[in-house]
């Protein structure tokens, strides 16, 4: 009788973890279909064609560049700060991706509570040094460099999806 009851728990054991693990795999997918979707709006703005992501612009350090290594915080960070630089643009080209880049955090840390990351909601970066002044005198050039740079991270931040980045 007892054999009975453990046999029925251990045959439905995997599918409790196959039910477990669907949540985990839609937020992934969805992350990854966002990141897709700002990357098409990027490539949708014909100016950030212009400049690579790897060129170096004097006057835009504090513009994030490429990380090798991703973790689901780094991540975070990283596109707090874009976020604050689009949401400073404020050009009608950038006001839906500084939206989608709020939804795209949102999931991110929807990910790391599945992983159990210990992953605080970030209060919005400081004021990145320097951005007032640079945005007087080239306005053009910091929307150009910084989707292009976003794009370039969207798009390392797509591989590391694949290969489960940690907390």
């Amino acid at each position: 009788m007892h054999c009975g009851l453990l046999c029925r728990f251990l045959w439905l054991w995997p599918f409790l973890f196959y039910i477990e693990a669907m949540p985990i795999r839609k937020v992934q997918d969805d992350t990854k279909i966002l990141i897709k979707t700002i990357v098409t709006r990027i490539n949708d703005i014909s100016h950030t064609q212009s400049v690579s992501s790897k060129q170096k612009v004097t006057g835009l350090d504090f513009i994030p560049r490429l990380h090798t290594a991703l973790t689901l915080s780094k991540m975070d960070q990283t596109l707090a700060i874009y976020q604050q630089i689009l949401t400073t643009l404020s050009s009608r080209n950038v006001i839906q991706i500084s939206n989608d880049l709020e939804n795209l955090r949102d999931l991110l840390h929807l990910l790391a509570s599945f992983r159990s990351c210990p992953f605080p909601r970030a209060s919005s970066p400081k004021t990145l040094k320097g951005l007032g002044d640079v945005l007087e005198t080239s306005f053009y050039s910091t929307e150009v460099v910084a989707l292009s740079r976003l794009q370039g991270f969207l798009q390392d931040m797509l591989q590391q999806l694949d290969f489960s980045p940690g907390c």
